[in-house]
């Protein structure tokens, strides 16, 4: 199953594409959108639409992974441009007629690294132990859509991830 993880943005979008099957997992591709901030709100919805309607079409998804809204009280605003990001990502998934599977950021955190508090070194470490990669992915982003996918593939028994030893077995 090929399962492409979206960690929505309005400025920089990650996504990260992967082949997933038993104990077997494969890093197609993994990369970021990056759209000007200085353009026009409608002008930045556009782009990001097409730039994501082209991963779609080279990458041909079974299923999209979407990180859930999430606002913090004090950063509203934040949470309403992510709104803006998500509803062009669930319409382009739309128009490719792809699956869409939501996970909240703390559940996602939760799969990779048994805590949801996780920061985002440590999730860039965990992707990297995870997906054999040789370096960590840059900018988190990448890691964060990784992480996406893989918590879709993890809850979907499409993958076997095993879990991170804790901190205190890492001592």
């Amino acid at each position: 199953m090929r399962i492409l993880g979206i960690d929505p943005g309005l400025r920089i979008t990650g996504y990260g594409a992967i082949d997933a099957n038993g104990s077997s997992l494969r890093v197609v591709e993994a990369g970021v959108i990056r759209v000007p901030p200085d353009l026009p709100l409608a002008t930045r919805l556009h782009r990001l639409h097409l730039d994501l309607m082209t991963v779609l079409e080279d990458l041909k998804p079974d299923l999209m992974s979407v990180e859930a809204l999430f606002s913090h009280p004090e950063r509203a605003a934040t949470g309403v441009r992510m709104g803006h990001a998500r509803g062009v990502i669930l319409l382009a998934a739309a128009q490719h007629a792809v699956e869409i599977v939501e996970h909240p950021p703390a559940q996602v955190k939760k799969a990779l690294t048994g805590d949801g508090s996780a920061d985002k070194t440590r999730m860039q470490a965990a992707i990297t132990s995870r997906c054999g990669l040789d370096a960590i992915p840059e900018p988190p982003d990448v890691a964060d859509a990784l992480a996406i996918a893989l918590c879709a593939a993890q809850r979907l028994d499409a993958i076997v991830i095993p879990a991170e030893p804790s901190p205190a077995a890492r001592r």
